[in-house]
């Protein structure tokens, strides 16, 4: 693979820092440059002292690093060096042991007390917690010792912006931002549909590496005359994917069936939605519940085709009352949503955008929810990227069933858009 001016610069130039940090646009090229800087610092790296790699979890380093670094396509000869057994922690490279450690909430610094490192890679630093970041830097006690890390930009309030690149030069530390055009190896079409699938806050990190904080309104590109549709014209359903549910006992519980077009460029539909609301209607027991969800499940969705029943139930993770019921009454194919709720956002935002998401007109909680979904200015203040809790119960069950089946219709729309941290489980790579 070619490499531009600005990732052999990168290169050459964190030999001397003890951190060094490629933050950017996804697809920019960055974690590439990092990869191949760490198989430099490998070949360089004190004899004493562990190695390691850390991201958000061991899956995401499997596929976000050592996936790659063993692939002959990418880096040649160099990925003959690595070898690694899918799920085990180590993983062998250039002819040291490298301690794969996941980080995905603030017990993870734990695994690091006590161990001492000569060098680091950490795989996008922002979705790691400070703590964990804190006490990596401080395993690094070996003289020589050195961090790598890649990121996509947050918000300028995160602490890896404001704590570490706002001061990179009070510390031994160096940086670059890249841009999706800083990549020499995308093709242009790649690039041209990519940029058309990011909008808003999301497009300026995604697309050109800003750190800007999250305001306003979430799906800012939703219009109702575009993406709301007549149940009468529901176009012809290729299958039917899922139906997501978000539950409540004091608040609305929402369901929502998706489906896939059997268009020749085909789109999602929502094709109708239940929706309870105790403060109108009254509290319902999960008995109750989980009669009339199954009853909507099960009747008519098509104003022309029979449709069957959504193979897939996914539901709010933290529903456990409603998932048992559900089981005792018969109900099969349910499954913990993904409930990742920046990358779901993400994924839902991109779609609307480019108009690959439509909904009928019976899903009136899912219409009268998305204008108003907004994102929460005190998290903002915090550096968290969060939408505010009101009036998203329809939202979320939408989330639920777009993120959690992904590999269901990724191939069919030809999605590029990339999301961190995909579901590494799901009814979506269950049936793929």
């Amino acid at each position: 693979m070619s490499l531009s001016p600005k990732q052999v610069d990168s290169i050459v130039e964190c030999r001397g820092a003890r951190i060094s940090l490629w933050e950017g646009a996804v697809r920019s090229g960055k974690t590439f440059s990092a990869m191949l800087a760490f198989f430099d610092a490998v070949a360089e790296a004190p004899a004493s002292g562990l190695i390691i790699v850390a991201g958000r979890t061991l899956q995401t380093i499997e596929r976000n690093i050592i996936e790659p670094m063993m692939d002959a396509a990418i880096f040649g000869a160099l990925a003959a060096s690595v070898t690694h057994t899918r799920g085990s922690s180590i993983a062998r490279i250039l002819g040291r042991d490298v301690h794969l450690i996941g980080a995905a909430d603030a017990r993870a610094e734990e695994k690091l007390r006590g161990l001492t490192a000569c060098l680091a890679m950490l795989d996008e630093a922002t979705l790691v917690p400070e703590a964990f970041w804190n006490q990596l830097l401080a395993r690094l006690s070996i003289p020589g010792a050195r961090l790598l890390a890649t990121t996509n930009p947050g918000s300028p309030a995160h602490w890896l912006k404001k704590k570490f690149i706002d001061r990179k030069a009070a510390l031994s530390m160096v940086s670059w931002r890249f841009t999706l055009d800083d990549n020499p190896s995308l093709d242009e079409d790649y690039k041209t549909s990519l940029k058309a699938e990011q909008t808003g806050v999301f497009y300026r990190r995604n697309i050109n590496g800003e750190w800007v904080a999250a305001e306003g309104s979430i799906y800012e590109q939703f219009d109702e005359d575009r993406h709301v549709i007549p149940f009468a014209e529901t176009p012809q359903i290729a299958r039917v994917l899922a139906a997501g549910i978000d539950y409540g006992t004091t608040n609305p519980t929402s369901a929502l069936i998706l489906g896939l077009t059997a268009e020749q460029h085909p789109r999602l539909v929502f094709l109708d939605e239940y929706r309870h609301d105790p403060e109108t209607h009254g509290k319902l027991t999960d008995a109750e519940q989980s009669r009339r969800i199954r009853v909507f499940l099960n009747g008519r969705h098509h104003p022309t085709q029979a449709l069957p029943q959504p193979p897939y139930t996914v539901i709010d993770p933290a529903a456990a009352s409603l998932k048992v019921q559900l089981a005792h009454d018969g109900h099969r194919g349910i499954w913990d949503a993904a409930n990742d709720v920046l990358p779901g956002i993400k994924l839902m935002s991109s779609l609307i955008a480019t108009d690959q998401l439509l909904i009928t007109d019976r899903c009136k909680g899912l219409i009268g929810e998305l204008p108003g979904y907004v994102w929460d200015d005190k998290k903002t203040e915090k550096g968290e990227d969060a939408p505010v809790k009101a009036n998203d119960h329809s939202a979320d069950a939408a989330r639920y069933a777009i993120y959690t089946t992904q590999a269901l219709w990724r191939t069919a729309l030809r999605f590029t858009e990339e999301v961190t941290n995909a579901p590494s489980q799901g009814p979506g790579l269950a049936a793929a």
